[in-house]
């Protein structure tokens, strides 16, 4: 089967929180189409409430098992990618996963410790995954299946067969 790799930038910002218990949140905001030639970590803009930073690079990998999941994706009102940050150290983050599979972002969203936001999908990115969903797509039929009807005169001989408890008795001359 063949995979494909997305190369993307990731962009997570620092906002300032108004409540008691913690000063500042961590989150994802952005994928960059391709690798930005710039540092990791690198601020990239400031304001009183919010800076955002250039977390660094990431590989989206795609897999022909999971294109109709990308198809469901691709058709919503809003594609997105869900990023997946990792604390590594007291206030220090690495980009865990990116992906493009609504169900594997929603498995990540459950977990804990890790930070985990759904953020839009970019035009560029669009395309690669459609035409990756359109070389690899195979629909496949549901079929459901019938249950064999159950034989009461079997059910019955078979229930003959067997005493107290559940064992067979011995056979009769």
């Amino acid at each position: 089967m063949s995979t494909q790799l997305i190369s993307v930038g990731v962009v997570v910002a620092k906002r300032r929180l108004k409540g008691p218990w913690a000063s500042h949140a961590w989150l994802p905001v952005a994928v960059l189409p391709g690798l930005p030639g710039t540092a990791p970590w690198t601020r990239l803009s400031a304001s009183e409430d919010e800076e955002t930073f250039y977390a660094g690079a990431y590989e989206i990998e795609l897999h022909p098992a999971e294109t109709a999941h990308y198809g469901d994706n691709l058709a919503a009102a809003q594609p997105s990618l869900w990023v997946a940050l990792r604390e590594t150290a007291p206030e220090t983050y690495a980009v865990a996963t990116v992906t493009a599979d609504p169900y594997e972002g929603e498995s990540l969203a459950e977990g804990i410790g890790e930070i985990v936001e759904a953020v839009p999908m970019p035009p560029e990115i669009q395309a690669e995954v459609g035409a990756f969903y359109r070389a690899f797509h195979v629909e496949r039929v549901f079929h459901k299946r019938k249950r064999d009807r159950a034989d009461p005169e079997a059910l019955a001989r078979q229930g003959a067969h067997q005493g107290a408890g559940g064992r067979r008795r011995p056979e009769e001359p």
